[in-house]
């Protein structure tokens, strides 16, 4: 048996109560919440279980053959939501499936299908989450390829690159340096898109464990958009602050400290609840899964990104206080001779007359 798992990832933007809305939902929807069915419940530890939602089939047909996909979308806490459309077929060989992963190479022809189910998981949920907006265009993609046997003599090669080419023994190196085992009967093979994992029994726990840390890269990308914004929005209204007259520009000036300020910790506590999603900790085997399909992702340079803009937030912010004391105490020490000017004139009137 194969199967083939294609994900997008987006994001609306806001924080879920994921167990008021898995009530609210209940009555009309099938629902779950994850779960590692492999592992003890202390090896792995989710923050908030995310909510999975079964959004029926659907059909693609492509190069004359029909592709049946379930659709099901899970929900995250952080405001994530993944997309997933599941193939598969019980008596396919490793042909059939590198024939079909070329088909949909980059997930090409399913376009539409993701915008469709989008759009409608964004009425489902709609009613239930105020303030609830997507943008369709930014999103997460990955591609999960199972096959139920093992055998070494496959190149896997064009699953994992979505070409069928000669490749150079660098480009080899790079993408089959993801790969794992856990006994002589299984492999797993991640690349920055894709992944192919080889297993008798059905790998939903590497499923989801791959899925939690693309959710976790995409909310990094997110939030390093949403920084970029703000420091640009906060660029445009110092050079505005500067042009203006001595009192309005120190009104704007705290107005622009106040919104960094409630920016910083809204960011800050975001990605501290991104980078706590979800936990391995006592299982070895996972968690080096979950550490290198995170480092394959780029998770260390997309965290890092956000923290230093996190710190150039303080940093402006720290500089416009300093910019608004020294204009405060000038403006006081000119208040001062004022007062001192008026003093002498009014000393000098007085023997005057």
């Amino acid at each position: 048996m194969i199967t083939i798992r294609f994900y997008r990832i987006y994001d609306i933007g806001l924080d879920i109560d994921l167990d008021w809305l898995e009530k609210e939902l209940a009555s009309s929807f099938t629902t779950a919440r994850a779960s590692f069915v492999r592992v003890r419940p202390t090896s792995i530890i989710i923050d908030v279980s995310p909510l999975l939602i079964r959004l029926g089939q659907c059909n693609v047909e492509k190069d004359g053959e029909n592709f049946k996909f379930s659709v099901f979308a899970r929900i995250f806490r952080v405001g994530a939501i993944s997309l997933c459309l599941a193939y598969e077929k019980g008596d396919a060989d490793f042909k059939f499936l590198e024939k079909t992963a070329l088909l949909f190479s980059e997930q090409e022809g399913l376009e539409e299908l993701f915008l469709s189910h989008l759009n409608t998981l964004a009425d489902i949920l709609k009613p239930h989450i105020k303030g609830f907006s997507f943008t369709p265009d930014f999103f997460e993609d990955y591609t999960i390829y199972h096959m139920d046997w093992m055998d070494d003599s496959i190149d896997p090669m064009p699953l994992l690159a979505g070409e069928k080419i000669d490749f150079s023994p660098q480009m080899r190196e790079e993408i089959l340096k993801g790969t794992h085992s856990y006994s002589k009967n299984d492999r797993a093979i991640f690349s920055w898109d894709s992944a192919l994992i080889c297993d008798p029994d059905t790998p939903t726990d590497l499923f989801d464990l791959i899925e939690f840390a693309n959710v976790q890269v995409f909310e990094l990308r997110y939030y390093d958009r949403e920084l970029s914004r703000s420091m640009e929005k906060m660029y445009d209204d110092i050079a505005l602050a500067d042009k203006l007259s001595f009192f309005r520009r120190r009104q704007l000036y705290r107005t622009i400290m106040t919104q960094l300020m409630q920016d910083n910790v809204a960011l800050s506590e975001v990605t501290e609840k991104v980078n706590n999603l979800i936990k391995v900790t006592e299982d070895v085997y996972y968690a080096r899964v979950y550490a290198t399909v995170l480092k394959t992702l780029r998770s260390e340079q997309w965290s890092e990104s956000v923290n230093r803009k996190i710190d150039m937030i303080k940093d402006n912010y720290s500089m416009l206080s300093d910019e608004v004391r020294i204009e405060h105490s000038n403006y006081l020490e000119w208040i001062i001779i004022v007062l001192i000017a008026i003093e002498i004139v009014m000393a000098v009137v007085e023997r005057i007359v």
